[in-house]
Protein backbone atom coordinates (compact mmCIF):
# COMPACT_ATOMS: atom_id res chain seq x y z
CA UNK A 1 0.00 0.00 0.00
CA UNK A 2 1.12 3.55 -0.74
CA UNK A 3 -0.67 6.68 0.43
CA UNK A 4 0.20 10.34 0.62
CA UNK A 5 0.93 11.27 4.24
CA UNK A 6 1.96 14.91 4.08
CA UNK A 7 2.88 17.89 1.96
CA UNK A 8 5.78 20.11 3.06
CA UNK A 9 5.34 23.82 2.26
CA UNK A 10 7.68 26.75 2.77
CA UNK A 11 5.85 29.95 3.73
CA UNK A 12 6.93 33.29 5.11
CA UNK A 13 4.25 33.37 7.85
CA UNK A 14 3.09 30.13 9.48
CA UNK A 15 0.24 31.81 11.40
CA UNK A 16 -1.48 33.14 8.26
CA UNK A 17 -1.46 29.78 6.48
CA UNK A 18 -2.38 27.93 9.68
CA UNK A 19 -5.45 30.17 10.08
CA UNK A 20 -6.53 29.30 6.52
CA UNK A 21 -6.03 25.56 7.09
CA UNK A 22 -7.99 25.59 10.36
CA UNK A 23 -10.86 27.44 8.67
CA UNK A 24 -10.92 24.83 5.90
CA UNK A 25 -10.41 21.80 8.14
CA UNK A 26 -11.64 22.66 11.65
CA UNK A 27 -10.90 19.15 12.93
CA UNK A 28 -7.17 19.64 12.24
CA UNK A 29 -4.75 20.62 14.98
CA UNK A 30 -1.07 21.37 15.51
CA UNK A 31 0.43 17.86 15.65
CA UNK A 32 3.91 19.07 16.48
CA UNK A 33 6.23 22.00 16.07
CA UNK A 34 9.80 22.99 16.59
CA UNK A 35 12.85 24.81 15.33
CA UNK A 36 15.73 23.45 13.31
CA UNK A 37 18.24 24.49 10.68
CA UNK A 38 17.85 24.10 6.96
CA UNK A 39 21.23 24.52 5.29
CA UNK A 40 22.55 26.55 8.23
CA UNK A 41 19.48 28.77 8.40
CA UNK A 42 17.15 28.66 11.39
CA UNK A 43 13.51 27.93 10.66
CA UNK A 44 10.36 27.20 12.63
CA UNK A 45 8.10 24.39 11.51
CA UNK A 46 4.64 23.10 12.41
CA UNK A 47 2.75 19.97 11.41
CA UNK A 48 -0.92 20.89 10.87
CA UNK A 49 -3.34 17.99 10.41
CA UNK A 50 -4.99 15.00 12.00
CA UNK A 51 -3.65 11.61 13.07
CA UNK A 52 -3.27 10.39 9.48
CA UNK A 53 -2.49 13.36 7.22
CA UNK A 54 -0.83 16.72 7.65
CA UNK A 55 0.82 19.69 6.03
CA UNK A 56 4.22 20.82 7.24
CA UNK A 57 4.64 24.60 7.32
CA UNK A 58 8.16 26.05 7.44
CA UNK A 59 8.65 29.79 7.96
CA UNK A 60 11.91 30.44 6.13
CA UNK A 61 10.31 31.46 2.83
CA UNK A 62 11.66 34.45 0.92
CA UNK A 63 9.99 36.17 -2.00
CA UNK A 64 6.73 35.32 -3.70
CA UNK A 65 5.21 31.96 -4.54
CA UNK A 66 5.11 30.98 -8.22
CA UNK A 67 2.62 32.79 -10.43
CA UNK A 68 -0.34 30.41 -10.67
CA UNK A 69 -1.31 31.90 -14.03
CA UNK A 70 2.18 31.32 -15.39
CA UNK A 71 4.08 28.34 -16.70
CA UNK A 72 6.88 28.08 -14.15
CA UNK A 73 7.37 24.52 -12.89
CA UNK A 74 6.22 23.90 -9.34
CA UNK A 75 3.19 23.08 -7.28
CA UNK A 76 -0.08 23.86 -9.08
CA UNK A 77 -2.47 23.01 -6.23
CA UNK A 78 -3.17 20.59 -3.39
CA UNK A 79 -6.54 18.79 -3.52
CA UNK A 80 -8.71 17.65 -0.62
CA UNK A 81 -11.92 15.61 -0.65
CA UNK A 82 -14.57 17.14 1.62
CA UNK A 83 -18.02 15.95 2.69
CA UNK A 84 -19.76 19.28 2.09
CA UNK A 85 -18.14 21.82 -0.22
CA UNK A 86 -20.88 24.40 0.41
CA UNK A 87 -20.16 24.40 4.17
CA UNK A 88 -16.46 24.75 3.43
CA UNK A 89 -17.17 27.75 1.18
CA UNK A 90 -19.25 29.32 3.95
CA UNK A 91 -16.46 28.82 6.51
CA UNK A 92 -13.69 30.19 4.31
CA UNK A 93 -15.60 33.15 2.89
CA UNK A 94 -16.83 33.91 6.42
CA UNK A 95 -13.17 34.25 7.44
CA UNK A 96 -12.54 36.64 4.55
CA UNK A 97 -10.97 34.25 2.01
CA UNK A 98 -12.06 34.72 -1.60
CA UNK A 99 -13.00 31.93 -3.97
CA UNK A 100 -10.34 31.78 -6.68
CA UNK A 101 -12.14 29.38 -9.02
CA UNK A 102 -15.46 27.58 -9.10
CA UNK A 103 -15.03 24.17 -10.66
CA UNK A 104 -16.82 23.06 -13.80
CA UNK A 105 -20.38 21.84 -13.68
CA UNK A 106 -20.17 18.07 -13.32
CA UNK A 107 -22.88 15.51 -12.54
CA UNK A 108 -20.77 13.66 -9.96
CA UNK A 109 -18.63 16.25 -8.17
CA UNK A 110 -18.42 19.88 -7.03
CA UNK A 111 -15.11 21.70 -6.78
CA UNK A 112 -13.89 25.04 -5.53
CA UNK A 113 -10.41 26.54 -5.33
CA UNK A 114 -9.00 29.01 -2.79
CA UNK A 115 -5.57 30.60 -2.58
CA UNK A 116 -4.07 30.81 0.90
CA UNK A 117 -2.10 33.84 2.16
CA UNK A 118 1.20 32.24 1.08
CA UNK A 119 -0.03 31.93 -2.51
CA UNK A 120 -0.70 28.18 -2.56
CA UNK A 121 -3.86 27.05 -4.32
CA UNK A 122 -6.08 24.51 -2.58
CA UNK A 123 -8.79 22.53 -4.37
CA UNK A 124 -11.72 21.17 -2.37
CA UNK A 125 -13.85 18.52 -4.02
CA UNK A 126 -17.12 16.94 -2.95
CA UNK A 127 -17.99 13.72 -4.73
CA UNK A 128 -21.69 13.27 -5.40
CA UNK A 129 -21.31 9.58 -6.28
CA UNK A 130 -19.71 6.59 -4.63
CA UNK A 131 -19.00 4.97 -8.01
CA UNK A 132 -15.37 5.34 -9.10
CA UNK A 133 -16.37 5.34 -12.76
CA UNK A 134 -18.59 8.37 -12.11
CA UNK A 135 -16.19 10.17 -9.76
CA UNK A 136 -13.39 9.75 -12.29
CA UNK A 137 -15.43 10.65 -15.37
CA UNK A 138 -13.28 13.13 -17.27
CA UNK A 139 -13.86 15.37 -20.21
CA UNK A 140 -14.49 19.08 -20.52
CA UNK A 141 -13.66 19.95 -16.91
CA UNK A 142 -11.87 23.15 -17.84
CA UNK A 143 -14.52 24.29 -20.32
CA UNK A 144 -16.97 25.69 -17.76
CA UNK A 145 -14.76 26.70 -14.84
CA UNK A 146 -15.29 30.19 -13.50
CA UNK A 147 -12.18 32.12 -12.51
CA UNK A 148 -13.14 34.60 -9.80
CA UNK A 149 -10.00 35.83 -8.06
CA UNK A 150 -7.68 38.24 -9.80
CA UNK A 151 -4.63 36.90 -7.90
Amino acid sequence: MVRLEHVNLVVSNIEETKKFLFAAMPHWRVRGKGTNKWYQRKRNWEHIGDDDYYITLNDHGEGENRNLRGFTPGLAHVGFVVDDVDSLITRLTGEGYEIATLGATHPHRKTVYFIDPAGFEFEFIEYLSKENSEKNMYGGESDSIKRISTK
